[in-house]
């Protein structure tokens, strides 16, 4: 798989003259773009990466399938990132069009095999999820789709990609990620010709969050490995520890020593419980370390040891997850565990799950938030002292709080 910051490389240098390409032979040869409101029959999304966000999208999802039924609703993502969309169960598998991305020369010719199959499928609304990266606008132009919704940088106030959209709107930095999506999807509703002025009031609906469901037989499977980890233990309270973030944006991680000297304390609050640091197979060996670290047979690592639904089913059968700003707090929205989110460079405001059950902490200092769409979510920050600034303290009062709350009576 090419590492996040390649294709971040790739989007600048090899994005932007194409996107420039791509216009001038939309203003050379293609039709002129509709003043009348739109009327969809099959609707695309262009959203490659960051699963987490993915789970953000399932109002706009929704609203995409009540305008033209779930068999005609499409997905166009990175291979490696579609399993979160197939444990949402929103979008028939078949209608999942994916990337291989093992290479350059492999993610460009599986890129064209994707932009065959969207025209084969006929595809006349594309919509694209990505702020404003200038591969997903050109895939959502080369897909052939008469619409195409997306962001557009009116007075340079984000990066260039073009003029390849028909429906043109502002990203409003004031709205949470999943009101953003959605108004995506309304925009459909209003003549091109009156955006980017949108006179529809953003919604927020938890409910619109489907809840992941597992067969029986992947429930035994899971509690099979458990088992197999945690021994006599395996049905104590769990309690998760996700202590990294990608490599989309390191400066999100918390201290990997104060995951350490939390899982410490909780183990010293409460004896009965186990702690499992989680993590993806690359995050396998670290997690081992701070396994190591925290010298207790009531830690133990299922880093690398599941899959995404695996992953999903522990989620579960946990009580609460500590994890940093990255897809496992998105995640496990799906489920019914109590998740406590470190938010840094970026705010909560815009990308905190939005379910009652997500605790999110933030130090909200002077340079925090530094990332963010404007500025193609690069930062020059070198020392993360909005994460830095997150006490052990803070996290374990939370994680106590929440604990306590799901089992009535337990407290130190």
């Amino acid at each position: 798989m090419i590492k996040v910051s390649t294709m971040r490389v790739a989007d600048r240098w090899f994005g932007v003259p194409a996107c420039f390409l791509l216009t001038v032979i939309r203003n050379l040869f293609g039709r002129r773009a509709s003043a009348d409101v739109a009327v969809p029959s099959r609707i695309l999304f262009v959203k490659l990466a960051e699963q987490g966000s993915t789970v953000l999208a399932a109002q706009a999802i929704r609203r995409a399938i009540a305008k033209v039924g779930a068999e005609h609703v499409y997905f166009l993502v990175f291979e490696e990132n579609r399993h979160i969309l197939d444990a949402m169960a929103l979008i028939p598998d078949g209608n999942v069009i994916t990337i291989r991305t093992r290479s350059l020369g492999a993610t460009l010719v599986n890129a064209c095999r994707a932009i065959a199959r969207m025209r084969r499928e006929r595809i006349d609304t594309a919509i694209d999820l990505e702020f404003f990266a200038r591969s997903s606008v050109a895939l959502a132009f080369l897909s052939g789709a008469r619409h195409r919704v997306g962001f557009h940088a009116f007075s340079g106030e984000a990066s260039y990609r073009g003029n390849l959209l028909t429906h043109r709107l502002s990203f409003n930095d004031h709205l949470h990620t999943s009101q953003t999506f959605d108004m995506l999807v309304a925009a459909l509703d209003r003549s091109p010709a009156t955006l980017p002025a949108l006179d529809i009031r953003p919604r927020v609906d938890d409910q619109a969050l489907p809840r992941f469901e597992a067969r029986a037989d992947e429930v035994a499977e899971v509690r099979r490995l458990l088992r197999e980890v945690v021994g006599d233990r395996a049905s104590a309270p769990l309690i998760l520890l996700n202590a990294n973030a990608s490599d989309l944006l390191p400066l999100r991680r918390w201290p990997p020593a104060r995951y350490v000297e939390l899982a410490r304390g909780l183990i010293d609050r409460y004896p009965e419980i186990v702690i499992a640091f989680t993590g993806a197979p690359d995050e396998a060996a670290s997690a081992r370390e701070l396994v190591r670290q925290v010298g207790s047979a009531q830690a133990v690592s299922l880093a690398g040891a599941t899959t995404i639904r695996q992953l999903l089913i522990v989620y579960g059968m946990a009580e609460v997850l500590v994890t940093n700003d990255s897809g496992p707090a998105h995640f496990a929205a799906l489920t019914p565990i109590d998740v406590i989110t470190l938010f840094g460079p970026e705010t909560p405001q815009l990308f905190a799950a939005l379910t009652p059950r997500n605790h999110t902490i933030w130090a909200g200092l002077a340079c925090s938030p530094c990332i963010n769409a404007f500025n193609d979510r690069l930062s020059p920050c070198t020392n993360n002292q909005c994460m830095q600034s997150i006490t052990v303290d803070q996290v374990f009062e939370e994680v106590c709080r929440a604990y306590e709350a799901r089992r009535p009576g337990r407290s130190a």
